[in-house]
């Protein structure tokens, strides 16, 4: 499975673009991209907006791989992982309702 920054990487030498030609776009150090890639740094949700832009990919698959990426970071490791996104899941089900209910 495929981590955000593989993600991006693949999308970006499918277009045929160079590192540098991104970050430039992305107005960033292409020392900075290179570590998004390597996913030893993450980018922030704006920049994650502009790269599907800048990539012509979709611009929610991309944000879904970015934010599985930052639940897999925060839960890497705990035993009760699985369970506790679960429950998260659930939770996250409640809480849009009750605000479309509001609406």
């Amino acid at each position: 499975m495929q981590s955000f920054g593989e993600f991006i990487r693949n999308h970006r030498i499918s277009k045929g673009l160079l590192l540098r030609e991104v970050a430039a776009s992305l107005q960033i150090d292409p020392s900075l991209l290179s570590r998004i890639e390597r996913g030893s740094k993450r980018p922030l949700r704006e920049q994650v907006i502009q790269l599907a832009a800048i990539l012509k990919a979709d611009e929610n698959e991309m944000m879904i791989h970015y934010l599985s990426d930052r639940v897999v970071h925060e839960l890497m490791g705990e035993k009760l992982a699985v369970k506790a996104m679960l429950v998260a899941e659930k939770k996250i089900e409640y809480l849009a309702k009750g605000k479309r209910k509001r609406k």
